[in-house]
C-alpha cells in the first residue's frame, strides 16, 4: 500500500490555458507600459516625440489624468480657488427662479478638514475641472481658446448636477451658473514680496441644462 504523503498535487497548465496566461499578461502589461509612456509625454518638456503624438496623449490624458505640474520643475499653488454654482429652475406657470449660491469647493473642503484618508476626487477632481476650463477659455468673456473647450464646459457642468440632482426644490433644473473667487496665497515674510492681492471673483453666463447633460451620473 502506497504511503500517503498529504502533499497536494501538482497543479498542471494545459497548453491553451497557458497561452491565454501570456497573452493576458503581455496585453495588460503593453498597456500599462504604453499608459505610462503617454503621461510621461505629458508632463514632460516638449521634445520631437511629443509633438508627433500630440493628438494622441491629449485624447489619453484630459479630462481624467491631466496634470497640473511639470516634470522638471514642479510649481505651487499660488492662489486659491473657490467655485461656486447656482441654478434656474422652472416653477409653476412657466416662471423662472434663480437659487441662491452653493458653495461646491466648500463642500469639499468639509469632507477633507480632519479626514485622515480624504478622498482624491474631493481634493483634486472640482480644482482640475476649473483648470481645465479656465485654460480653454480666454478672459472674462469666456470665449473658447482652445479646441478642448466644450469638453472643458460639460465636463465641469456634469460634476456640478451630479451634486445637486435635476431638481431644486422640487422644480426642474433650466439652467445653471458658475463663479469662481481667486484668493492669492500670501507669500512668506521672508520672500520680501509684497502683499497677496485682494480676492477677484468671475461669474460666468447661464448655461442651459438638459437630459443630456445627465447620461450616466449616479
Amino acid at each position: 500500500m502506497a504511503e500517503n504523503t498529504g502533499a497536494p498535487p501538482e497543479r498542471v497548465w494545459s497548453a491553451p490555458a497557458l497561452a491565454v496566461l501570456c497573452i493576458t499578461g503581455a496585453l495588460l502589461l503593453g498597456g500599462t507600459g504604453m499608459f505610462l509612456g503617454a503621461v510621461f509625454l505629458h508632463v514632460a518638456p516638449a521634445n520631437a516625440l511629443s509633438r508627433e503624438y500630440r493628438d494622441e496623449v491629449d485624447g489619453l490624458v484630459y479630462p481624467e489624468f491631466e496634470q497640473n505640474w511639470k516634470l522638471f520643475a514642479p510649481n505651487p499653488l499660488q492662489q486659491n480657488i473657490s467655485l461656486s454654482a447656482r441654478v434656474r429652475t422652472v416653477v409653476d406657470g412657466g416662471a423662472t427662479r434663480t437659487h441662491d449660491w452653493i458653495g461646491l469647493t466648500a463642500q469639499d473642503m468639509a469632507a477633507v478638514r480632519g479626514n485622515p484618508a480624504p478622498s482624491h476626487a474631493d481634493q483634486n477632481l472640482l480644482r482640475r475641472a476649473w483648470d481645465f476650463y479656465d485654460g480653454s477659455h480666454g478672459g472674462q468673456d469666456g470665449a473658447l481658446s482652445n479646441p478642448r473647450g466644450k469638453l472643458a464646459e460639460e465636463y465641469l457642468k456634469r460634476i456640478a448636477l451630479q451634486r445637486i440632482g435635476r431638481t431644486a426644490d422640487g422644480d426642474r433644473i433650466l439652467e445653471i451658473q458658475f463663479r469662481a473667487v481667486t484668493t492669492p496665497v500670501a507669500p512668506p515674510a521672508w520672500s520680501g514680496d509684497g502683499p497677496a492681492g485682494a480676492p477677484q471673483s468671475r461669474e460666468l453666463g447661464w448655461w442651459p441644462v438638459n437630459d443630456e447633460d445627465y447620461r450616466g451620473l449616479v
